[in-house]
């Protein structure tokens, strides 16, 4: 520090705080939100954080500086953190005879309320889905509509609720569908479905897992209108129930008698205590087979990963991409995995 000047040593000081932030936010996934969930809290921040230190990283660089070692150090320490935000590698795409297809897209009740000021949304998701043609869709916030014709799906699992508007989440399927089921989430519209579907000889089962929302306007500006303890405060509680029906969740999991895929949305990033405890021992196909940011989220500023493709480890995943296009306030994954 005695070498910086100025502006430097304000820029320094910055960075200290934000490389100090990340450092303790590796910590996160271990904090169980019902202990610390003000610690929780800031799991949200972690994409930020990381992205705000390889910009200093870059500054200090530039200057030819080797105050840049203080943010290095940091990334380097959480590399998992950061490949898990940002994936360098190319996506695979390995054409396999074997390839089982999974879509997993919340859709936003189809734009029911013209939250999308766009006519037709529905119609446009069907078509991108006959357009993909994923073997499995795993829907949340699914609603059925006269528009949203999947007739060409032949199997299907649905579990819905509510009085004036039907919605919850759905498993189609093109191979057979033998068992379904639900688990319930108390005090809740969200819950957790599965079905067991037959492809060749092996029975497989998808989850779909739709985790407590944490309510929060994608447009940043919004949340200034929200009182920031009572939204902290909100944040928190949110988090302890995602701990809870994480928990039922895990019970039911660890009783499947099938290799399993687990999808769906969460509600919270890979660095969160909850991600670290639904994925086990699984495999994140977006960090397997991934790239770039793989944003999943429609935030403004920095992207958000909350949406999730997990594999038994009994699969190869050759492929996984998450699509551009933008018809709910989410945007769909898919991944293609074989057995070995």
């Amino acid at each position: 520090m005695k070498k910086l000047k100025g502006i430097d040593k304000i820029v320094f000081f910055f960075n200290s705080i934000i490389a100090t932030i990340l450092l303790l936010s590796y910590l996160l996934p271990y904090v169980a939100p019902k202990s610390f969930a003000f610690l929780s809290v800031l799991s949200l921040a972690v994409p930020l954080l990381i992205i705000l230190n390889v910009l200093f990283v870059v500054f200090w660089l530039l200057k030819v500086k080797k105050q840049l070692l203080l943010s290095l150090l940091v990334l380097l320490l959480g590399f998992n953190h950061v490949t898990s935000l940002y994936k360098f590698t190319s996506s695979r795409n390995v054409e396999n005879e074997n390839n089982l297809s999974i879509m997993n897209y919340n859709v936003r009740l189809f734009n029911l309320y013209n939250w999308i000021p766009t006519e037709n949304i529905e119609t446009q998701i069907v078509n991108l889905i006959k357009k993909e043609q994923p073997d499995i869709i795993s829907f949340q916030e699914y609603q059925p509509q006269d528009n949203v014709d999947l007739s060409f799906y032949k199997y299907k699992y649905e579990k819905l609720s509510g009085t004036r508007v039907q919605y919850g989440q759905a498993i189609f399927s093109q191979y057979p569908i033998i068992a379904s089921g639900s688990i319930a989430f108390p005090n809740t519209a969200n819950n957790a479905i599965y079905a067991d579907i037959v492809k060749n000889r092996d029975t497989i089962r998808i989850y779909n897992v739709h985790l407590q929302s944490l309510r929060i306007d994608k447009d940043v500006e919004n949340l200034n209108t929200e009182d920031s303890e009572r939204l902290f405060k909100r944040i928190s509680q949110t988090f302890k129930k995602q701990q809870l029906q994480t928990e039922l969740f895990i019970k039911h999991k660890d009783k499947s008698p099938y290799k399993m895929i687990v999808c769906g949305d969460f509600n919270n990033t890979a660095f969160s205590y909850v991600y670290k405890e639904i994925k086990g021992d699984l495999v994140d196909a977006f960090q397997e087979a991934g790239n770039g940011f793989g944003r999943t989220f429609d935030f403004k500023y920095f992207p958000i990963r909350i949406d999730f493709i997990l594999v038994d480890k009994a699969f190869k995943i050759n492929g996984f991409k998450t699509l551009e296009d933008k018809l709910s306030d989410h945007y769909p994954i898919i991944a293609k995995v074989s057995l070995h």
